[in-house]
């Protein structure tokens, strides 16, 4: 039998994680070819190349986290659908969601139902929270190039500085060949800075090559993350329009809030059940609101109404009234022939 697929589950983001450990894996197998190569290029400027590295190492950590953070918010949101607010562990990322959803899932019995506005409000803070992780990375990246810039022109400096050093340490002699020797070993101070300036700029680039392959991937894992969980939302909404219009109902949903709004100030403080009462609250009043102006419309249709009808009335009655003299003569004139 066919195991029925649930096309509101959020899907936990195994192929980014798994496309991001095969690339670093792939970066460590062409290091470790090229390993004399790049231990040649390192030791040209040790301090500057290890610092490239460890902040390498720190963003590709970043990466692989913000990837890794969203299997237990992807959990939390799977859970929650199932059991409906009876999940123990709270998530971090949706923490605000969190609250919300939990406290006005208690308070309709289990039932989950948002508006349009507070669902695009709790997207956009979930929106906010990930791009601040995303720009950690971001930074790291264009720290690396950076670094790799900084090593470049620490290099031509030296190579400028020596490259002085050996015309003014010339000397013109008979011996052509004592001249070409102090003129070689002259040129290796600038031959050494040189390959500070490369070696640092290799090590850079090639560092922001890689954080940038796993910014992407985590990037797509993110967007996707907060794709489902958007189509997952927009099953709760309901439309207020189709609430019923009577201002007393309304009113007394206002109150019942406004009452658990202070029950729940009075035992949590500004905790999670406050935050959920005052979301309540809020929503009441926005109910309320719309309501009330659908029945002010309503109103000031029927006053024009009744202006047009009023208007017709004195029309028609200024029409008998001009009518009667008239009537009164046709009858007068009959009566006299005969």
């Amino acid at each position: 039998m066919a195991k029925k697929i649930d096309p509101l589950k959020l899907s936990p983001p195994h192929i980014f994680l798994i496309r991001m450990l095969v690339f670093i894996i792939l970066v460590g197998i062409v290091g470790g070819v090229l390993s004399k190569q790049i231990i040649v290029a390192f030791m040209a400027n040790p301090g500057l190349n290890g610092l490239i590295i460890a902040v390498e190492v720190i963003g590709i950590a970043l990466s692989l986290r913000q990837v890794l953070r969203l299997y237990p918010e992807i959990a939390w949101v799977n859970n929650f659908r199932k059991r409906q607010g009876t999940v123990n562990r709270a998530p971090i990322l949706l923490a605000p969601m969190a609250a919300i959803l939990g406290a006005r899932s208690s308070a309709n019995g289990g039932a989950m139902m948002l508006s349009a506005q507070l669902m695009r409000g709790i997207l956009d803070s979930i929106a906010t929270r990930l791009d601040e992780a995303r720009d950690i990375s971001r930074y790291i990246t264009g720290l690396l190039v950076f670094l790799g810039l900084l090593g470049t022109f620490w290099g031509l400096i030296e190579t400028v500085s020596s490259v002085g050093g050996v015309i003014q340490g010339l000397k013109a002699t008979s011996d052509a060949s004592s001249m070409f020797d102090s003129l070689r070993s002259g040129l290796a101070a600038p031959l050494s800075g040189m390959g500070i300036s490369f070696s640092s700029s290799l090590f850079g680039l090639a560092g922001s090559l890689v954080l940038g392959f796993l910014d992407l991937q985590s990037s797509q894992a993110q967007n996707r993350f907060y794709t489902e969980l958007e189509d997952w939302l927009s099953t709760t909404v309901y439309d207020e329009a189709a609430e019923p219009t009577v201002a007393g109902s309304v009113a007394g949903e206002v109150n019942t809030a406004l009452d658990r709004l202070r029950r729940a100030v009075d035992q949590a403080g500004t905790g999670k059940a406050a935050a959920g009462a005052m979301a309540d609250l809020a929503e009441s009043i926005q109910v309320l609101v719309h309501h009330m102006r659908a029945e002010q419309h309503a109103i000031r249709q029927w006053v024009d109404g009744q202006a047009e009808q009023q208007g017709e009335i004195k029309k028609l009655l200024q029409a008998m009234l001009a009518e009667k003299p008239e009537r009164r003569a046709r009858l007068d004139e009959k009566q006299t022939v005969k």
